[in-house]
């Protein structure tokens, strides 16, 4: 996808040097790697011990659900009272969790009690990416920085997805299969309680907020039309990510070669990375409309070589190419949030997005295993295909719904005067 740049924009080393921004940047990265690694640990983990892709599939498809229908609702709840007052319960809640569920699988346990463990463990993973951004609206009010950070949040989103699920693999693979889930119940611990400790640069509760005598009314980021396109898009970005965790590792085990697994992520993580950073760093002439139809359907097209490919050779170059598609979607897709959603629902809005990728990603390893177990070596490859070709088509379909519209509908009101502001 070809473009210009039509001005400098101001660069990352100066969005860096914003006062305590590390204070929060290093804590929320450690503590956000396990959004990305919770799913892949659980399928190595579990198809060690069980013997099946369908198995491991099920309970991480389990975790993936819940955390995808819990994100919003979590958002919502530190709005209102406070990310510190969320956080702190919420990552010690989720340790355990992962804790017992690792616990559980080594001691064979049955299905349903995996189950049982599967479902807390995910719905208590802390969203700290939506926190982060939330972090940075505060301190770049009115700043031409604000653009950079949301750029650079997308590129650090889209590291997330690259680093956590490698390092996972690299443990359960080369360490424990069980190193993967401990390590991600001691980086939600640890991160995440050092996150919520930066109380200076967290948002101000909005059950603290004084304005006079009026009364504000936030609209749900889900009854934008233009937020719910993007939820399907983002779905089918999940489906990539469930489908090829799953298919790597059936891949490279037929083979005889499990070693490989991390080299063919790596290799799909690479193309990822170096492709988010340029991404961020850029200012587009293309509206994001565009980039994002283009990207999806150039993500589309590759992910239907992925199937085809017989040799290790041949799929880690497909997955490069993969890799560099996807952040496009990605980071245009978050872009696309700013323009579309008022401040009052952004938060929210993140969340409806991260967690569609978790819920993609939950369904892709589900549908992959069973395939892997079913049908031939490499039928996983099947769901990344799928899943963005549905969600192209309704992208195509419904793109008129990610232009903003011209004026919108008033959504706050106050004793004796109105403040509209556009939320479509």
């Amino acid at each position: 996808m070809a473009s210009t740049v039509t001005e400098s924009r101001p660069g990352y080393g100066q969005l860096l040097r914003t006062p305590r921004a590390w204070t929060f940047l290093l804590p929320g990265f450690a503590a956000r790697q396990p959004f990305a690694m919770l799913t892949i640990s659980i399928v190595l983990l579990v198809q060690h011990t069980t013997g099946s892709y369908g198995a491991a599939g099920a309970v991480s498809a389990a975790t993936g659900v819940s955390m995808a229908l819990f994100a919003p609702f979590s958002g919502k709840l530190a709005d209102r009272f406070g990310q510190r007052a969320v956080l702190v319960p919420g990552v010690l809640v989720h340790s355990a969790s992962v804790i017992a569920l690792t616990v559980l699988a080594l001691s064979d346990a049955p299905l349903w009690a995996l189950f049982v463990a599967a479902v807390p463990a995910g719905a208590s993973t802390p969203q700290i990416g939506p926190m982060v951004r939330a972090r940075w609206g505060v301190k770049l009010q009115d700043s031409p920085l604000a653009t950079t950070a949301a750029a650079f949040e997308s590129v650090t989103d889209e590291l997330t997805f690259v680093l956590g699920p490698l390092l996972a693999t690299a443990l359960c693979t080369g360490i424990d299969p069980s190193a993967g889930l401990l390590t991600e119940a001691g980086l939600t611990l640890v991160g995440g309680l050092l996150f919520a400790a930066q109380k200076s640069t967290q948002p101000k509760p909005s059950s603290q907020h004084e304005e006079g005598h009026a009364r504000v009314e936030h609209v749900s980021a889900l009854r934008i039309p233009g937020v719910r396109v993007l939820i399907v898009t983002f779905l089918g970005i999940g489906a990539v990510f469930g489908g090829m965790q799953v298919s790597l590792a059936a891949f490279t085990e037929s083979i005889g070669e499990p070693g490989l697994n991390g080299v063919l992520y790596g290799t799909f993580a690479a193309g990822n990375m170096l492709s988010g950073l340029v991404c961020g760093a850029l200012a587009w002439k293309v509206s994001p409309q565009r980039r994002l139809l283009v990207a999806y359907a150039a993500l589309t097209l590759m992910a239907s070589g992925l199937w085809a490919a017989h040799s290790a050779l041949l799929l880690a170059g497909i997955g490069l190419l993969v890799g560099v598609c996807i952040a496009p979607a990605l980071i245009t897709g978050y872009t696309l949030v700013d323009k579309l959603v008022p401040p009052t629902g952004r938060t929210e809005a993140f969340t409806w997005l991260t967690g569609a990728v978790a819920l993609g990603q939950a369904a892709a390893v589900t549908v992959a295993g069973q395939l892997e177990d079913r049908l031939w070596d490499g039928a996983g490859f099947l769901v990344p295909l799928g899943g963005t070709a549905l969600a192209l088509v309704v992208l195509v379909t419904l793109r008129s719904r990610l232009v903003p519209k011209a004026s919108g509908r008033t959504v706050a009101r106050g004793v004796g005067h109105r403040v509209p502001v556009a939320v479509d």
